[in-house]
């Protein structure tokens, strides 16, 4: 990257502060938070440099952000965005995760197929994230159920872009929980205690899937879990698509699981849905013991339908 730039990568960009309710008050600015890789992008003349939040390089895998750079009149810029892929309603996340790939031809495949779109947060060269000075407007975004929206931006307009600090932004989460069917456990890696619950949900067809873990657990509570579970013990616990070994969805140190008799529900909190899995572990809530296990499909999840 050319010396003229004041700001060079790796650069870390600006963070925000996770809190419950959107804050009120003339200093505030409010945006969609998306569902996407958060990007800062880089051109100094015909360089354009592309680097994700962890301060590595994303330029290999999505050349037509690179290409779109270019094209821009302005020839030297240091921008703060979000990549996504569109899809008809709004955006997909699992599209976004094939861009990750060592096959430079794949890749080329799908930016023409698929191509991604840089929304920026601060610039007008470029496609822009909306934002709203309205709290009302703020929350609606909130309460959205766009596939692609994952709560709400709200950053002080009397405060200066503070690279790393999360002084000046603030983000709040939708609040989105499930209702699963317990088709089975793990057990911690060196004993026989539980560690993590294995969560289904039921198809059309009547087939239990399993679709993510929770393990939001104490100590006594594991020890607990392990009295009422081990008595259930009883294949086939899932009856779709079964647990494999580690994966990125999981950091479950083993591939070993037991099966269960399918009459516990867990209601759970998540984040993120996609591919039919809970993108990352889920918080445990509570125990539904008011509802059937055979109620627990993927109709009651948003981006599943």
């Amino acid at each position: 990257m050319a010396k003229q730039l004041p700001i060079k990568p790796p650069y870390q960009p600006m963070e925000a502060l996770l809190v419950d309710k959107i804050p009120a008050g003339p200093n505030w600015q409010y945006e969609p938070k998306w569902d996407g890789f958060r990007c800062l992008i880089f051109r100094s003349g015909s360089e354009v440099e592309l680097q994700s939040k962890s301060g590595q390089s994303l330029s290999r895998y999505f050349p037509e952000l690179v290409a779109a750079a270019l094209r821009l009149a302005p020839k030297q810029f240091v921008l703060d965005g979000e990549i996504v892929v569109p899809t008809d309603g709004g955006s997909s996340f699992d599209d976004l995760l094939m861009r990750i790939h060592p096959a430079a031809s794949r890749i080329a495949r799908l930016a023409k197929e698929s191509p991604a779109r840089l929304l920026i947060f601060d610039l007008l060269d470029i496609q822009l994230s909306p934002k709203t000075l309205r709290f009302a407007t703020a929350t609606k975004w909130l309460d959205s159920a766009r596939v692609g929206f994952d709560g709400v931006v709200a950053k002080r307009l009397d405060l200066p872009y503070a690279s790393g600090e999360r002084t000046g932004m603030q983000k709040i989460k939708k609040m989105r929980t499930a209702d699963c069917v317990v088709g089975g456990f793990r057990y911690t890696a060196n004993s026989k205690v539980i560690g993590s619950l294995l969560l289904g949900l039921y198809d059309r067809a009547g087939l239990l899937h399993h679709v993510g873990f929770t393990s939001s657990f104490s100590a006594a509570e594991r020890r607990e879990l392990t009295k009422i579970l081990k008595p259930l013990i009883k294949p086939p616990g899932f009856t779709g698509n079964a647990p494999g070994g580690p994966s990125r969805w999981s950091n479950e140190k083993t591939s070993e699981w037991e099966p269960v008799k399918t009459k516990l529900v867990a209601e759970v909190q998540y984040d993120h849905f996609s591919g039919r899995r809970f993108r990352h572990g889920t918080r445990f809530l509570r125990w539904r013991f008011d509802k059937k296990p055979r109620q627990c499909n993927f109709d009651q999840i948003p981006a599943a339908r």
